[in-house]
């Protein structure tokens, strides 16, 4: 893949992009309802919390939230009342971000950039992403490290999260003595050209799952994950929250 200064050239995104089959993530957004056009719709401030650091791109890790497990707690937020209150949707796994990874497990974020994503841009990504704030924070953190803009961010997160199938979670959450190798053994039944050990997880102290972390390597092609990224070992239990 092109470089240039640590962003994905023009040529190889399009190669990567077009080797990737459509799937079925969008079923992960039930009833999801967007603002209409004509709504006013505000592009929240960001405000940088961590250093700037500059490097070459070595791969990608698409984070994927788990949305029951995140609203358990957080039905009555009005900090995320569109993901969480069930008014616009009710969400299986969102799109929690799209990050540039460096070498060993070092990570390139806060790249200098003068844009923002506008209103459209965000109205856009609101059933892969329905948080304003975060989509307008993974831009400013993670994307102004890949590419040149925001529309071209949620544009290549879109791809990849519509290339993804699903395995029956809430079934899932069923099995007795669910592993956590169980869960990347779904996943990667579920998807070609995927394997359990390009399955991250990541799960809270309690067990439950949080996140899964799915693995690229810098064509966008499954990779194998660091450890970091790869989380709880196969043998681990692992508790999935359906939701009331």
């Amino acid at each position: 893949m092109v470089i240039q200064q640590g962003r994905i050239g023009a040529a190889a995104l399009a190669a990567a992009m077009l080797s990737l089959m459509p799937g079925t993530a969008l079923a992960q957004a039930y009833q999801c309802a967007v603002p209409a056009a004509s709504a006013p719709l505000s592009v929240p401030q960001v405000e940088q919390d961590g250093p700037t650091r500059l490097m070459p791109v070595a791969g990608y890790t698409l984070a994927l939230s788990w949305s029951p497990e995140f609203c358990r707690t957080r039905e009555d937020s009005a900090r995320n009342a569109r993901q969480c209150s069930g008014q616009d949707g009710r969400f299986g796994f969102i799109v929690h971000g799209l990050w540039p990874n460096g070498r060993g497990e070092s990570w390139p974020q806060w790249c200098p950039t003068s844009r923002q994503p506008g209103p459209a841009a965000l109205r856009q990504n609101l059933c892969m992403t329905p948080d304003t704030r975060l989509l307008a924070h993974e831009w400013a953190k993670h994307g102004s490290c890949m590419v040149g803009t925001p529309e071209t961010y949620f544009s290549v997160t879109r791809v990849l999260w519509n290339s993804l199938r699903f395995p029956d979670f809430d079934r899932l959450s069923r099995r007795e003595g669910l592993t956590a190798g169980a869960i990347r053994e779904a996943f990667a039944d579920a998807n070609p050209h995927w394997e359990a050990e390009h399955v991250g997880l990541k799960v809270n102290e309690r067990g439950w799952l949080e996140e899964m972390r799915l693995c690229y390597d810098r064509r966008f092609r499954p990779a194998r994950c660091t450890p970091r990224r790869y989380g709880p070992e196969d043998g681990a239990a692992v508790r999935i929250w359906r939701g009331l």
